[in-house]
């Protein structure tokens, strides 16, 4: 087994390699004057290949795996595993207005047509019962970072309160929950715009509690931002937030800051200063455990 990643997310790649004990190789993009990219791999290559990429910003990088994909079975790999941590166009699963495309379904079948076995952490999936259906390659696996985030909060010198902004994020509240032993409550979130947002909490003392809001995803931080405001209003003592993919293009880091959060955590599933939880033993794990022993 080799693991190939990308310039973009090399960190990641080189820890997940490490965690399954082979070898780490980059792949060398060269981009060329009009947008187009040529990719070099390794001259030879072994049956199984891991090629770990987050697909964040995702439109260049898709091309990239097509170039990849295509060289790796010349060059000799007859399983190609895609690792993902974030997972592209999953959210757009319906048509919801005359001629809109449904990407999850176009971008994964493309996928599938590539690649053998798909490997991703709580995509951002509503509809869709599970990733397969999504994306029909012949091994999908749906990983939770509920695990790695779990093993972070154990860590603490504290036990904190577990608060899930919204209705959403109860599945991953709940699982990090019954992980750790933390009591937890879901708030309410009413929104009338993007930015526009009440949250109502369940009756809930949290005088001089640690806060850990927990989430699967931050874009702008408005939703955790006035939870953080609101918890803290109500006497808590801090409050921190974790998400498993935190988006680096929202503006979210300021907007926690000025609300008054304390600490800002992610996992790596997309490169971020926030990162402090790894992915890798569970990634590599997921490989060894149901990939590896399937073959």
């Amino acid at each position: 087994m080799l693991v190939l990643g990308f310039e973009d997310y090399c960190e990641a790649g080189r820890r997940l390699a490490e965690e399954l004990g082979v070898t780490y190789a980059g792949v060398e993009v060269h981009r060329f004057p009009d947008g187009e990219h040529r990719i070099t791999l390794p001259a030879s290559l072994p049956e199984q290949v891991v090629v770990c990429r987050s697909l964040f910003e995702p439109n260049e990088k898709l091309i990239d795996l097509l170039l990849l994909a295509g060289t790796a079975r010349e060059l000799g790999a007859r399983q190609l595993i895609l690792v993902a941590p974030y997972l592209c166009y999953m959210r757009q699963d319906k048509s919801f207005h005359p001629g809109e495309a449904v990407s999850q379904r176009i971008i994964g079948k493309l996928l599938a047509e590539h690649f053998d076995v798909l490997i991703t952490v709580d995509p951002h999936m509503h509809r869709t019962p599970n990733l397969a259906a999504a994306v029909p390659v012949q091994h999908a696996l749906n990983l939770s970072a509920a695990v790695p985030i779990a093993g972070y909060l154990q860590g603490l010198p504290t036990k904190p309160l577990l608060v899930g902004p919204d209705e959403e994020s109860q599945q991953w509240v709940q699982a990090i929950a019954g992980l750790t032993g933390l009591h937890y409550i879901i708030a309410e979130k009413l929104r009338s715009g993007d930015r526009n947002i009440e949250i109502v909490l369940p009756e809930a003392d949290v005088t001089g509690q640690d806060i850990v809001l927990i989430d699967d995803i931050i874009s702008t931080g408005c939703t955790l931002a006035r939870a953080a405001e609101h918890l803290l209003g109500l006497g808590a003592s801090s409050v921190r937030c974790i998400a498993t993919h935190m988006l680096p293009n929202g503006g979210a880091a300021s907007e926690l800051a000025k609300a008054g959060v304390s600490e800002l955590l992610s996992t790596d599933s997309i490169q971020h200063p926030s990162n402090r939880i790894f992915l890798a033993k569970l990634l590599a794990e997921a490989i060894r455990g149901h990939i590896v022993s399937s073959l």
